[in-house]
């Protein structure tokens, strides 16, 4: 059987192009004892993928010129050799970007039995939900009548992260870039959505929305959102850093905000994340998640391109801002 993959051409210098990345074939070897092979169903496209496109040290090791590129997949067993892995199980695994592959099941993570689209495990139920539920609760220690202001409030981590603000009885306040993604997070339950493309000063913009300041930033962009918040945190704020997306295209370094001086002036908190690092936890961030989308009260939104080809447009199209909440590649049925 043939694999089709999507390998790394070349690596890309600023925003990335459809020129850094190739559509490749590979035959696969039978299948051998202790092993299976999965058909992959979805795959998952994050904005993180673009800090492994430079060849650098991180807590991530970068991806390799002409080596398939990898990232969050659910897929099919489709023919097993494997005692724990039955023909027709779902599972998830880290080896997206390509349509099948063999495995001996050390990667794999059985899906449990659940009414839940298969892709929620790649949204809402997976690393994205997770990101927002551990960036409020064991970053940011979110307790109820906090303001909580969330950049790239309409992606994936940024959805989930106001709804689960909305949840524990905080007023939120969120920024995107388009009038349809202010009005999608507006049904959502944000209190206050800023179209940051529209506004003179962004500074003036979270003044007016949050007049008594902000207690927690969940921090997505960085740069100009960034400067503009520590203006307007409130002593002993916090401030949980997932990513910093508005910077992972610059092809030379950006000045830092000018006001970081507030970090001391106002006592505050701002602490980097990495969501791997607190997947001990993973079992109760489900358990809540699960029964918070059984009962209705937060919306799974996605994006969804088809076809393993257009999985590189699928990816640069996160940097232009044409995903609402969870982009994903839907590769088969």
């Amino acid at each position: 059987m043939n694999s089709h993959m999507i390998t790394l051409a070349s690596r890309p210098v600023g925003l990335p192009t459809a020129d850094n990345f190739q559509l490749q074939s590979q035959e696969l070897a039978p299948l051998q004892p202790g092993q299976v092979l999965i058909k992959n169903l979805w795959m998952s496209v994050d904005p993180y993928m673009r800090g492994r496109m430079i060849d650098r040290k991180s807590y991530i090791a970068p991806f390799q010129l002409g080596e398939p590129l990898e990232g969050g997949a659910i897929g099919e067993v489709i023919e097993s050799q494997h005692p724990d892995f039955s023909v027709g199980s779902h599972v998830s695994s880290m080896l997206g970007w390509r349509s099948h592959f063999i495995s001996n099941g050390d990667e794999l993570t059985r899906l449990p039995d659940t009414p839940l689209p298969l892709q929620s495990f790649l949204g809402i139920m997976g690393m994205p939900g997770m990101t927002a539920w551990v960036g409020l609760n064991r970053i940011a220690s979110l307790k109820a009548g906090d303001t909580v202001f969330v950049s790239a409030a309409s992606g994936a981590v940024g959805s989930a992260a106001c709804q689960i603000a909305k949840l524990a009885g905080c007023t939120v306040i969120g920024s995107t870039g388009s009038a349809e993604k202010v009005a999608q997070l507006k049904q959502l339950g944000v209190d206050e959505v800023i179209n940051y493309k529209q506004v003179a000063s962004l500074s003036d913009a979270i003044a007016t929305a949050a007049p008594q300041g902000i207690d927690v930033y969940f921090e997505n962009v960085g740069g100009d959102h960034l400067e503009a918040v520590l203006n307007h945190m409130n002593d002993h704020g916090r401030i949980a850093v997932c990513g910093m997306i508005a910077q992972y295209n610059d092809t030379e370094a950006q000045p830092g905000p000018a006001n970081l001086a507030n970090l001391i002036i106002k006592k505050l908190k701002m602490e980097g994340f990495i969501v791997f690092d607190h997947w001990d936890h993973y079992g109760e961030f489900a358990a809540q998640m699960g029964q918070w989308l059984a009962e209705g009260k937060i919306q799974a939104q996605e994006t969804v391109y088809h076809g393993l080809d257009q999985a590189a447009n699928a990816f640069i199209g996160l940097f232009e801002g044409k995903n609402n909440g969870k982009m994903l590649v839907k590769l088969a049925d």
